[in-house]
């Protein structure tokens, strides 16, 4: 096997002053397979420059349209490969991440985009897993049998999101180089998972632990929630997918779940 997957590109996402941004880079430069990684910011300050310089990455800044819809299409349109992956400042990345997606892209044609499993970080700590993170393992299971079917990766959608977006690896070529929504704030990635689902292609799902997705209050899914507005957008969701009827029906117990964001 290759020992440098050059057709994939990390672009991790920094805003302000994150204090895990180091963190997040440092498990990009130890994978077992290397790629290129690139930092984009539409806050620029000292402190990202100083870290980019410090690891020498390549930083674009996003002088147009902000925010978080525009951030990461700006993120992905600087990436001069076919695969991407977005890395989230506040997240990791299994060593061996970047290696797996490469067999995948190997194994599978016709790839939308691969996704992995993933654990939480919670007060510094790998948490065990919750039950959100259960049910999203059982949410994502007929994707592993029907990867190209349309009804199946709508399906997988239809009750919330089992997706990890820090764990997506986008195929450019098929998503194209802005192929965020930028109409929500919340469910972004939900939305526009849910717009891929209609595209010819496959969902590739690996079911094993290549990323560690932080939970803290700072970030902006805890503020979302916190400020109502992923309640809004779920049921906004929902209504894309459901009657109106059966989407109140539905979110009645959903917004139970999104407490856990904020829980141990």
């Amino acid at each position: 096997m290759i020992d440098n997957f050059r057709d994939h590109t990390f672009v991790i996402c920094a805003y302000k002053e994150s204090e895990y941004l180091e963190e997040v880079i440092k498990s990009l430069l130890d994978q077992t397979m290397k790629s290129n990684i690139v930092i984009s910011t539409s806050t620029p300050n000292d402190y990202i420059k100083r870290i980019a310089e410090k690891y020498n990455l390549n930083l674009f800044i996003n002088e147009g349209k902000s925010g978080i819809g525009p951030d990461w299409n700006f993120a992905v349109s600087v990436a001069k490969t076919k695969y991407v992956t977005l890395a989230h400042q506040d997240d990791l990345y299994s060593e061996n991440y970047t290696e797996e997606i490469y067999k995948a892209t190997n194994k599978h044609k016709d790839i939308i985009m691969i996704f992995t499993n993933h654990k939480e970080i919670r007060n510094g700590q790998i948490a065990r897993k919750n039950l959100n993170l259960k049910i999203k393992v059982i949410m994502t299971f007929p994707i592993r049998f029907f990867k190209k079917s349309k009804f199946i990766k709508k399906l997988i959608l239809s009750f919330g999101n089992p997706i990890s977006c820090p764990s997506v690896c986008l195929n450019t070529e098929i998503v194209g180089k802005r192929p965020f929504r930028e109409d929500m704030n919340s469910n972004i990635d939900w939305g526009t998972w849910l717009d891929f689902s209609n595209k010819k292609g496959a969902f590739v799902y690996l079911n094993k632990i290549l990323t560690f997705h932080r939970v803290h209050s700072e970030s902006e899914t805890s503020k979302c929630i916190g400020s109502n507005k992923r309640v809004e957008e779920d049921y906004e969701m929902f209504c894309r997918i459901w009657p109106k009827w059966f989407a109140k029906f539905i979110m009645i117990f959903y917004k139970y779940a999104q407490n856990a964001n904020l829980k141990g």
